[in-house]
């Protein structure tokens, strides 16, 4: 695994790799620091993101989860000026290091964005543009990943008539949970999910939550939400940021009910953010 984030451009889509699954934590953060040129948008964090569980991060706006949430499948790199500090190991290996293959990263720690983004393409191309990429090219196979990224993104029923239709003639709930089926066709051992249902109506969001849950069972996931009952409902773990700090991370239940630090009760309350 080290090796093949070190070097390929490729990797094995048939089955999520899940190694070393008897260890709790999936993602180690030790003293995190992110900047963008002078200013620290993260300062310092350490936190275990443990494995086949829902970590929530919750904050007010410009707390830093997002940015936090980007590093860790090296998105900041894509803005200007941005560099981090510290490390976050996966599979043993500080994934933060300068010889990096992001490319396999990304394939193993999977992004889905607030806005759905589908691509200008067919429901059935929007699955199989990356898994032809990766060298995918037998049509059988092809057509099992589609019906099962579908499937397990609660949205085959939905549109298995209309798989050469345009992704854009679908609504926005349906485009999210498209956009969630073509992040696990590739597999990935890690889902982030930013603010994923902040732009649908409650139905639609209702779906995303269930799905989210659910794949839970195969997959690690990480979700920033400035809601705070939606946090409460799926989450395992939550974590709060404040001014690019990590002020509280603890079960959800516990940070919901009885949170150790006045400024957590404060925020969860509504008293301010």
């Amino acid at each position: 695994m080290v090796t093949a984030l070190k070097e390929r451009t490729t990797m094995d889509v048939t089955a999520p790799s899940h190694h070393n699954d008897r260890l709790e934590s999936i993602l180690s953060v030790n003293n995190l620091q992110i900047f963008y040129g002078e200013k620290r948008a993260v300062n310092g964090i350490s936190m275990e993101i443990e494995k086949n569980s829902v970590t929530a991060l919750i904050g007010p706006s410009g707390c830093g989860k997002s940015t936090f949430l980007r590093s860790i499948n090296r998105m900041n790199d894509l803005i200007p000026g941005s560099y981090a500090k510290g490390e976050i190991i996966y599979e043993g290996l500080n994934i933060l290091a300068e010889d990096i293959n992001v490319t396999a990263l990304r394939k193993e720690i999977g992004m889905v964005f607030q806005k759905p983004n589908p691509f200008p393409k067919s429901i059935y191309e929007n699955i199989t543009h990356a898994l032809k990429f990766a060298g995918i090219k037998k049509k059988s196979k092809l057509d099992e990943i589609v019906e099962e990224s579908l499937r397990n993104a609660a949205l085959w029923d939905e549109v298995k008539d209309r798989l050469h239709s345009s992704a854009y003639s679908l609504s926005g709930g349906q485009q999210q949970r498209l956009c969630i089926a073509r992040t696990i066709a590739m597999k990935p051992n890690v889902i982030l999910l930013d603010e994923p249902a902040s732009a649908l109506d409650p139905i639609s969001n209702a779906k995303v939550e269930d799905l989210i849950v659910d794949l839970k069972k195969d997959y690690s996931i990480v979700i920033v939400t400035h809601n705070m009952q939606q946090a409460s409902r799926i989450s395992d773990k939550t974590a709060f940021f404040l001014n690019g700090d990590l002020i509280e991370y603890d079960r959800t239940e516990k940070i919901f009910t009885n949170p150790s630090v006045e400024k957590t009760e404060e925020y969860i309350s509504g008293r301010f953010g």
